[in-house]
């Protein structure tokens, strides 16, 4: 449960304690949008951003405790880790194709172009790291025998 808590806490996170990127000086009405913002009251998105921070941190406190207790895995911080950094990405670039500008929003644009498919990766080797090593409990980490090669060892180094 923490672990989902801190996947779905990342994005809010960084979105809210971000803010707004419009450009200054100009009512909004004049403004020009690739995706127009959530209408939400002013200081919404900054409290929900803190309330996300607070339960992000709590929960890689406790997922930090139960991997030293050994209740929940380390080898399942291969999987949070892209979804942590993917959440980063999708909070600031929500915050850049979101920004009111005047004329094009050429950041919106290279988030888009460039970051989707980074996002997309990242998700992907979560979702496949994440199978891997359900199909593979007693690989590595110290949890039961290994099987293959392992450097340095007996098996298939002709010795």
């Amino acid at each position: 449960m923490a672990a989902a808590v801190l996947a779905a806490a990342v994005p809010v996170a960084a979105w809210g304690l971000l803010g707004q990127y419009d450009d200054q000086g100009l009512p909004p009405s004049e403004l020009d949008y690739i995706v127009t913002p959530p209408d939400i009251p002013a200081g919404l998105d900054t409290t929900m951003g803190v309330v996300a921070l607070l339960l992000a941190g709590a929960a890689v406190v406790l997922l930090a405790r139960a991997s030293r207790r050994g209740t929940f895995e380390p080898r399942r911080w291969q999987v949070l880790g892209p979804l942590i950094v993917a959440g980063l990405m999708i909070g600031y670039g929500w915050r850049v194709v979101t920004a009111g500008v005047i004329g094009a929003n050429i950041g919106g644009g290279l988030v888009i172009m460039f970051g989707g498919p980074v996002v997309a990766g990242l998700l992907l080797w979560a979702v496949g790291r994440g199978f891997w090593l359900s199909r593979h409990p007693d690989a590595g980490g110290g949890r039961g025998p290994r099987t293959g090669f392992t450097p340095g060892g007996a098996w298939g180094s002709g010795a």
